[in-house]
């Protein structure tokens, strides 16, 4: 807006110093022509003929011909020269304030876009934080789900499902279930171990593991499925 005001007043300004310059020249006052000085007039005083001579009228001499029209041409010369001139520095403020416009239409537009910019990069960051929330959770659930079996006692549970294995499988999968589900002891509240169920299930043949599977289907089917669940997630520890 400071450019606007500068260029306007600057405008103004030169319009109004042309208009003065063209105004007092075609206002002054054109030279008298043929006007005797005084000293001119002394001396026809002093050199007057007698009174009985005859009176010789004066006159001035008449001015050049086409003086006034070169002087009146020359002055229509320069108001057009003028008037030219104002023409190309109103084109020319024109010109910078249709830029001026257009530069502030741009910036403008780059403002919105930037704002565009920077709210899409806040909403990107709430959904990268929220997916990697989730995917931590995810992860905490994975590890809390996870049945790791220590190296420590993955001999006794390789000799405790070999006994498995010689079972019945219906007398092994009742184990089982009471091992995952829990029983009382003494009339007590029910202990349950189903971690524990599943990593014997997860050394038992191939063979009595599916015996015992399809025995805990008819008795207890969603048994069944959780620790065929369980049983992708056991991993052995080194």
């Amino acid at each position: 807006m400071n450019k606007k005001v500068l260029l306007i007043s600057a405008t103004v300004g030169v319009v109004g110093f042309l208009g003065a310059f063209a105004t007092g020249w075609l206002t002054r006052p054109a030279p008298v022509m043929g006007s005797s000085s005084p000293t001119g007039t002394a001396e026809a005083g002093m050199d007057q003929p007698p009174s009985n001579a005859p009176r010789q009228i004066l006159t001035a001499s008449p001015a050049t011909p086409g003086e006034g029209s070169n002087t009146r041409a020359m002055t229509e010369e320069q108001l057009k020269e003028l008037i030219y001139e104002v023409r190309e520095k109103i084109q020319e403020y024109n010109t910078k304030l249709r830029n001026l416009e257009k530069g502030e239409e741009r910036l403008l537009i780059a403002q919105q876009t930037l704002k565009k910019d920077i709210e899409a990069l806040n909403n990107l960051r709430v959904d990268l934080a929220a997916t990697v929330a989730n995917l931590k959770s995810e992860r905490d659930m994975l590890l809390r789900a996870r049945v790791e079996v220590e190296e420590a006692e993955k001999g006794n549970l390789v000799a405790i499902a070999a006994a498995y294995d010689k079972m019945d499988p219906i007398r092994a999968s009742e184990i089982l279930t009471n091992m995952a589900v829990g029983q009382s002891q003494g009339g007590g509240a029910r202990s349950a171990n189903i971690d524990d169920a599943v990593k014997i299930l997860h050394y038992m043949q191939e063979r009595t593991k599916a015996r015992v599977l399809a025995e805990l289907v008819t008795t207890e089917p969603g048994l069944a499925a959780l620790l065929c669940q369980k049983l992708k997630q056991v991993t052995e520890g080194s």
